[in-house]
């Protein structure tokens, strides 16, 4: 299977399986093999970054967590929380699609019922980051 390399500065250190014709990665937080999945290659270096290079625990990593939106169930990506409270969303998209207004405006939806003090959404090309101040969402930039 060819994977793209994605705009992270680290090389991470993934567990891949092989049954029948289909890839899986190891999902560390989960504990369990994921169907890898161009969004699932995304969120799995996201999960390395949060874990390897800023330090968090595994029991700080929420992934796929359920929210209910305008009476339909969503499910979040990636929530690192601190002290059990929501500090960072992240938005997982695959690599081949563009993040847009659009797509931001989703992630910032699912942020009004999460509550998180940042979102980033990603492709693993393009990272937005993005803080929530009294006066909305507040874009900035840092290397990954």
């Amino acid at each position: 299977m060819e994977l793209p390399k994605l705009n992270f500065a680290e090389t991470f250190d993934f567990k891949f399986r092989k049954d029948k014709d289909k890839f899986f990665i190891y999902d560390l937080p989960r504990k369990s093999w994921l169907l890898l999945t161009p969004e699932e290659w995304v969120r799995q270096h996201w999960i390395h970054h949060f874990l390897t290079v800023k330090g968090y625990s595994a029991s700080a990593l929420v992934t796929e967590k359920k929210v209910v939106l305008n009476g339909l169930t969503k499910r979040i990506d990636l929530l690192i929380t601190e002290k059990t409270l929501p500090k960072i969303l992240v938005e997982c998209k695959a690599p081949v699609i563009k993040l847009t207004e659009k797509t931001f405006e989703q992630t910032a939806r699912y942020n009004s019922i999460i509550g998180a003090k940042e979102i980033i959404l990603s492709n693993g090309l393009q990272h937005i980051n993005a803080r929530l101040t009294e006066n909305g969402y507040e874009f900035y930039s840092f290397e990954y």
